[in-house]
């Protein structure tokens, strides 16, 4: 009897925490996630999108002399640790089951407004980032929110997203990214989950407790490695089945603007309409780049850099590499691969997630699509794992200023890992999506209301530094007035 009332009770508590996701990211926060971003990108007059190969030339820019924690590039590298991770290969196979092939270009369309929040967000970190009590930098959303916005309702916003983002940083940073390593190598190769959880716990642990600096190196080493690794795999695929991509495209255009419920072509059984593409393709993108949540600029304060525009636009372009390309990449692959409607024969249901990717890329490589899915899931939750320590750090350390319970909360993140590789964790898939949720309100509003900050910065920038860069000249921006007007 006890059981049962126990049972009970946890399905009434996972259902609240489902309808409270469902509010959270409904309609209005994803209308509020894309609207930012368009009404961002109006006013910098379309600069993110005029300069992205500026951006990206900017990533290898050294900029050692100036105040910072780690370099630029190790900067986006370890926003891009915790951005490319299950979402580019989950995410992006929930995304298609359901809302249709057509949730991939929605993710792209969300992505490319996304440049602008991301940018915005960057700026406002490194604008107003503080130096911590060992000479650290300390900034992101909730220092923009403190500083820029101030008083009672600057400190309170500050206060909440802080909470959430250390809230958040246990269940979408850590045990969800632990869980996925441990059941794809349990499917793939029989491995218990407590060894893999023992495996990514002792791995954690000893890159975590030695800071951000080590975080950095590590991140700018696996990142590249497994985007390399990933885009290659992904491109073979894609090559090999080259005279399916046309009509894999065509479906997901279609599919993406389509006012009907509709199915057929690469869609398979797959019904969607262009509501649905669009609530499911945007959602994913933004849990897969994370634009508007606010995690991301936490790592661009740390960066090394003589302007706050700069590291904006370096930081910017991680949306570009996870969404516009890694998670394009797995949209056709699987696509391409005719796997898409694919019904499970023991559950009936349709084949989504790492199951729905691992087939598609079986259609070339058979057997061993098993290890390429398994190791890129790996290596990108683990990256993952690493990088939102760092924003649950930061925003522990906004809360508590006291460097035993950051050292504390490093060596407890690393031990959950292997509670999440062990557990099963549907309860706390629903608790991070709706912290995520949570984050981004105050950190969009902060956005909205300092986005002439975010302007004059951009476009003082672009008068005074790109301009003059992109005709060959090196500028020092230290001894020009970073907030002059537009």
């Amino acid at each position: 009897m006890g059981r049962r009332i126990e049972g009970e009770k946890e399905m009434d508590f996972s259902k609240l925490l489902n309808d409270v996701n469902d509010f959270v990211w409904g309609p209005v926060m994803l209308a509020l996630l894309v609207g930012t971003g368009i009404f961002l990108t109006v006013r910098l007059r379309f600069l993110p999108w005029r300069n992205l190969w500026y951006a990206i030339s900017m990533i290898f820019d050294k900029k050692d002399e100036h105040e910072g924690d780690i370099s630029p590039f190790q900067s986006l590298m370890t926003a891009l640790s915790a951005t490319i991770g299950t979402g580019n290969i989950v995410g992006v196979s929930t995304a298609m089951v359901l809302g249709g092939p057509g949730a991939i270009v929605w993710m792209w369309i969300s992505a490319a407004f996304g440049l602008s929040t991301k940018y915005g967000e960057s700026v406002l970190a490194v604008k107003y980032r503080e130096t911590n009590s060992v000479g650290e930098m300390a900034g992101g959303p909730m220092y923009a929110m403190k500083n820029g916005i101030g008083g009672p309702v600057g400190r309170t916003m500050a206060f909440l997203f802080a909470l959430f983002a250390v809230c958040a940083s246990f269940g979408i940073g850590n045990m969800t990214q632990a869980n996925s390593i441990s059941a794809a190598f349990a499917a793939s190769f029989d491995i218990p989950t407590w060894a893999t959880g023992l495996v990514i716990m002792v791995a954690a642990i000893a890159v975590l407790v030695r800071g951000i600096r080590s975080i950095g190196k590590v991140s700018s080493i696996i990142v590249p490695a497994m985007s390399v690794f990933y885009f290659i795999a992904s491109v073979f695929v894609i090559v090999m089945n080259a005279s399916a991509v046309p009509a894999g495209v065509a479906e997901m255009i279609r599919m993406a603007f389509s006012f009907d419920a509709v199915a057929g072509g690469i869609g398979g059984s797959i019904v969607a309409t262009m509501l649905t593409s669009m609530r499911w393709g945007v959602a994913r993108g933004v849990f897969s780049n994370e634009a508007g949540l606010g995690s991301a600029p936490i790592a661009a304060a740390a960066a090394r850099t003589d302007h706050p525009s700069r590291q904006g636009y370096v930081n910017m372009t991680g949306t570009f590499f996870d969404t516009m390309i890694v998670c394009m990449l797995t949209g056709l692959v699987i696509s391409s691969s005719g796997m898409l409607g694919s019904v499970d024969a023991e559950t009936g249901k349709l084949v989504s997630g790492a199951q729905l990717t691992i087939l598609a890329f079986s259609s070339v490589f058979g057997e061993y699509s098993k290890i390429i899915v398994s190791v890129a899931l790996a290596l990108f939750a683990f990256s993952t794992i690493l990088g939102w320590e760092y924003y649950g750090e930061k925003s522990l350390e906004y809360l508590i200023r006291n460097r035993a319970v950051i050292m504390g909360y490093r060596v407890l993140f690393g031990i959950i890992t292997f509670v999440g590789a062990t557990t099963t964790l549907d309860v706390v898939w629903n608790f991070s999506d709706t912290m995520n949720g949570l984050m981004a309100i105050p950190n969009l509003i902060c956005l909205i209301w300092l986005s002439k900050d975010i302007a004059d910065e951009c476009l003082s920038y672009q008068r005074e530094v790109v301009e003059r860069e992109k005709s060959g000249e090196k500028v020092d921006c230290m001894s020009m007035d970073s907030t002059a007007e537009a």
